[in-house]
C-alpha cells in the first residue's frame, strides 16, 4: 500500500535556443545585406559621357553640385563646404555634378577647388554611349 501518490511527470519544455539562432542568423543577415549609406542630399542627374565606364557607387566623401548651384559635401551645404574641403585629406575628390547645372557654375567649383589644393577630381557621369 502506498501513502503517496506518485507525481505525474512533466511535460519537456520546449528550448528556445534553436529560434534564438534563428534570429540571430536573420538579424546577420540582414545587416551584410542592408546598404549602410547617408542619403544624398538632393537629387543629382548627372551627365551623360560618350564611353561605358562602371558606374560608381554612392561615396560619402563626394561634392555634390545641383542644378540651381547649390554645393553639399557631407553634412555642410552652399558655402560651409568650403572649410570641410580645406580640412579633408589627398584622396581624389568624387564630384557628382547635376547635368543641368550651368558650365560657368561647374568651371567656379573647379577653381575653387584648385585654390583649396585639390588637384585630383573625378567627375561622376553615366554611360549613353557613342552617338
Amino acid at each position: 500500500m502506498q501513502i503517496f501518490a506518485r507525481p505525474r511527470p512533466r511535460p519537456a519544455r520546449e528550448s528556445a535556443v534553436p529560434m534564438i539562432n534563428i534570429v540571430f542568423l536573420l538579424l546577420i543577415f540582414f545587416l551584410m545585406s542592408a546598404q549602410i549609406a547617408p542619403p544624398e542630399p538632393f537629387d543629382v542627374s548627372p551627365p551623360e559621357a560618350q564611353t561605358q565606364l562602371p558606374e560608381a557607387g554612392r561615396d560619402p566623401d563626394a561634392l555634390y553640385l545641383g542644378a540651381d548651384g547649390r554645393l553639399a559635401f557631407g553634412p555642410a551645404r552652399d558655402e560651409a563646404v568650403w572649410p570641410a574641403l580645406a580640412a579633408r585629406d589627398e584622396a581624389p575628390l568624387v564630384l557628382r555634378v547635376d547635368a543641368a547645372a550651368p558650365g560657368a557654375e561647374l568651371a567656379a567649383v573647379l577653381a575653387r577647388l584648385s585654390g583649396l589644393g585639390i588637384a585630383r577630381v573625378s567627375l561622376i557621369t553615366q554611360g549613353g554611349g557613342p552617338g
